[in-house]
């Protein structure tokens, strides 16, 4: 069977993480966020990959290649204007000539994409919709099914009373080829808000297939740190570290005897971290990274060649490549974006700062 992964969107919410790569290639533990998509597809034997692209392609491309390096075959088919979730299908039609799996490009997920195949085929369904359970479904597309677990009706960001389930749509989708011909080419189309509801109106057989597996998508900031830290708390089964308590430093890195790490923490290569740091878990540090006497990193995500000044101060945040945190700085309950630069004894809190900017002092 082929995938389809979804990364076109412009991911305006993960502003400004997203200023200068898609959302498809946000590190997490240090990795690309779509190595771990492709892992667990070839896991299950899903080898034959479409990129659907739009928003910055180039990086996604340049990363992976044609995929032979993780084992699978890599195809991209790009947009060349913005044409929804079904639009991007469409596109990728002729590419399409037998059931295959759909993939949002923002999921992070444990399903057992294998049993939902088999459940599809025994049900001899159009399109099987796998589903997750959420402690609030207002952000997201709820489904309604009956007794057989067919569905029967799709309601996209319910107002709280409208809600009548807890399950939402998960982004991962298994569809016969045939329902490609129900999209108009050429045109922008939901296949949430359009392509499903007319399905069930055709009255074809769509099925709902329930997991309560790790799920998370990282469309936000918030989310996106979760995910890092869940994995880091050995939160989900096939990634991350074991026990949440592990403390992984990586080839070529430097760490003073009197620097406190308490785990979980993941250190990249080549990082050097001077004497009285302090680093507090769960933390993830990117290659070259330099952590100067005194400095202090609680609960935060760091990506590559970031420059901690000496007693700089850094909790609760994510820091896009190449910042500087000048000495005395403190940045609590932020997002950084590239080559940003905090000025020595600057507080900066609760702040989205835009790639390279100089914050200083009032």
């Amino acid at each position: 069977m082929k995938a389809i992964i979804l990364v076109g969107g412009k991911a305006t919410r993960l502003l400004p993480l997203t200023d200068n790569r898609p959302k498809a290639v946000l590190p997490v533990l240090n990795t690309p966020f779509l190595e771990y998509v492709i892992s667990h597809l070839s896991r299950h034997e899903i080898k034959d990959i479409i990129l659907a692209q739009g928003h910055l392609a180039q990086p996604i491309e340049e990363y992976l290649g044609d995929g032979s390096r993780f084992g699978v075959k890599l195809t991209y088919v790009a947009e060349e204007t913005p044409r929804g979730t079904a639009g991007a299908l469409k596109n990728a039609e002729a590419l399409l000539d037998s059931t295959f799996l759909v993939v949002n490009g923002d999921i992070f997920t444990d399903l057992d994409i294998s049993a939902m195949i088999s459940y599809h085929r025994e049900k001899k369904a159009k399109a099987t919709i796998a589903l997750t359970p959420v402690a609030d479904p207002t952000s997201y597309g709820v489904i309604d099914t009956n007794a057989s677990d067919r569905i029967t009706r799709f309601v996209e960001k319910p107002k709280g009373s409208e809600v009548t389930s807890n399950l939402i749509n998960a982004g991962i989708y298994i569809l016969e080829a045939d329902v490609l011909t129900e999209i108009p080419p050429r045109t922008e189309v939901s296949i949430e808000r359009e392509t499903f509801p007319q399905l069930i109106a055709y009255g074809e057989p769509v099925y709902a297939y329930s997991s309560s597996t790790y799920w998370l998508d990282i469309g936000t900031p918030e989310k996106y740190i979760k995910l890092n830290c869940d994995l880091l708390n050995g939160k989900c089964q096939h990634h991350g570290f074991a026990s949440g308590k592990e403390v992984i430093i990586g080839e070529q890195s430097d760490i003073h005897p009197t620097a406190q790490i308490q785990g979980p923490a993941l250190i990249g290569n080549r990082c050097t971290i001077a004497r009285q740091a302090k680093i507090k878990g769960p933390a993830v540090i990117g290659d070259g990274c330099t952590i100067l006497k005194d400095s202090i990193i609680e609960n935060s995500i760091i990506w590559r060649k970031v420059h901690l000044g000496a007693r700089a101060s850094l909790k609760n945040s994510i820091v896009a490549d190449k910042c500087c945190l000048d000495e005395g700085s403190c940045v609590e309950d932020s997002v950084l974006g590239d080559e940003v630069t905090v000025a020595a004894g600057c507080q900066l809190r609760g702040s989205k700062v835009c790639s390279g900017t100089v914050v200083k002092n009032a």
